[in-house]
């Protein structure tokens, strides 16, 4: 797995290259996007009774909006609240129809470009030089992102390794790093994997802020210490990079992969739909325009593929399946897709109790746990799903903050207690790794 440390410092070298010209040229996000969301707003809507949701569907089913919770009509029911992100053009049509069906609703964003113009600016003079100068705190773009992870395997040869599980639609390489202390005999193991859905962008901030924080605190923190020497952590920063990179530049609220099907002129497939567990059943979609747009065949996408693909070889060593999403604070389980217990629910519900436990005592933030079905809502199958039918014990999904004020649009001045809260309950589960929990790997149906 080790590269060529002559040709990652030459790549290295390149991507700043990018990086300053790209900063020098324009602002960061391509000028805020033409103001392509001057006027749209964003309503919480909650329907009380089974007709107001009924009628909420088909309120929404005749206008174009960007579901953000749930992720789409199919999944609206009654005392949940919706937050949809509608056009300017449509947004008195809104108010005006859920008036007349007297349906509870708040606009809590007025004007979607503002709050993005709040927490964007001009970032030009951002620190990337070094290691130690690089910002945390801070949202970055995919080719910082990148550079960093170049610059983390350069200087931590002792704790990283830098390899690419293959490529994404429009060839980019999916760079993942392996961080753990080297030692012959393979470990025990850890997937972290963040950047699923592009515009939740406080998921690859978090990915880089596991890596520092381990890195910095090894042979002081003697929980890390022990993490580090016994188990390995695979980091996947950027899952979805085509997304990534097209919601920093083009569409700040794009979701999905970027991929072939021009049908209806639209592209891209929700990854977390695109796995091989109930696909396109309930809470996707078949139609190539929606946001949930499940692909045409399981794993049809090339990130889910490679994937997919290094799980199942190193699935024997994955112990723990980790996704990184935003936004509801929840920490979920399988199953997704149906109501049923997990042949290992008590060393799993544990875990879950254990991990949102420790985030809890950073700052006093509540996330509720258990299965995603009946803790979010039943779906179709996502990968937590795969990576339990695939004999991971444990799956598990974060959805981190917050509950819906800020939504997607996470200021950067919470990154730091978001993820500070984060990584201790990530340690929490992978610690739990270490102690032994009965789980018998005979009942894990292998797909």
């Amino acid at each position: 797995m080790e590269l060529d440390h002559r040709g990652a410092f030459r790549a290295s070298v390149l991507l700043t290259c990018v990086i300053i010209c790209n900063n020098v040229l324009c602002p960061v996000l391509g000028y805020l996007y033409n103001n392509r969301y001057a006027g749209d707003q964003v309503f919480k809507i909650t329907p009380s009774n089974e007709e107001e949701v009924r009628n909420l569907k088909e309120i929404l089913a005749h206008m174009k909006v960007d579901f953000w919770q749930p992720n789409s009509a199919s999944l609206i029911c009654h005392n949940a609240t919706v937050d949809v992100h509608v056009k300017r053009n449509d947004t008195q049509g809104l108010h005006t129809r859920l008036k007349q069906e007297n349906i509870d609703y708040q606009v809590f964003i007025s004007n979607l470009q503002k709050e993005i113009e709040k927490q964007s600016g001009y970032r030009s003079s951002r620190k990337r030089r070094s290691e130690a100068q690089y910002d945390y705190e801070v949202y970055h773009s995919l080719e910082e992102i990148q550079s960093w992870m170049f610059m983390m395997n350069t200087t931590h040869p002792n704790l990283v390794d830098m390899f690419s599980v293959g490529k994404s639609y429009e060839g980019r390489p999916l760079y993942v790093l392996q961080l753990g202390k080297k030692r012959r005999l393979q470990k025990k193991a850890v997937w972290i994997d963040c950047g699923v859905h592009a515009r939740e962008w406080i998921g690859p901030a978090f990915c880089q802020w596991f890596v520092k924080e381990a890195i910095s605190s090894y042979q002081y923190d003697s929980v890390m210490t022990r993490l580090l020497n016994q188990l390995n952590f695979y980091i996947m920063p950027v899952f979805n990079v085509d997304g990534y990179r097209f919601s920093w530049t083009t569409d700040r609220f794009w979701r999905k992969t970027r991929s072939k099907n021009n049908k209806f002129h639209c592209r891209g497939v929700d990854a977390n739909r695109n796995w091989k567990v109930k696909w396109c059943d309930e809470g996707a979609s078949s139609h190539p325009c929606d946001d949930t747009y499940c692909g045409p065949f399981p794993e049809s996408e090339p990130e889910v593929k490679a994937v997919a693909k290094f799980l199942r070889k190193h699935k024997k060593r994955v112990e723990a399946y980790i996704s990184i999403h935003a936004y509801a604070q929840m920490l979920l389980y399988p199953y997704s897709y149906k109501y049923a217990t997990i042949p290992n629910f008590n060393c799993v519900e544990s875990a879950a109790h254990n991990a949102v436990t420790a985030l809890y005592s950073a700052y006093g933030v509540r996330y509720r746990y258990g299965p995603a079905s009946t803790t979010l809502y039943v779906s179709s199958g996502s990968s937590i799903d795969w990576a339990y039918r695939n004999g991971i014990p444990y799956a598990f999904a974060f959805e981190l903050r917050d509950t819906g004020y800020f939504g997607f649009l996470l200021p950067e001045s919470l990154i730091k207690p978001t993820c500070t809260e984060t990584m201790r309950a990530v340690k929490a589960i992978a610690s739990g790794l270490l102690k032994k929990c009965k789980t018998d790997r005979e009942k894990f149906p292998y797909i």
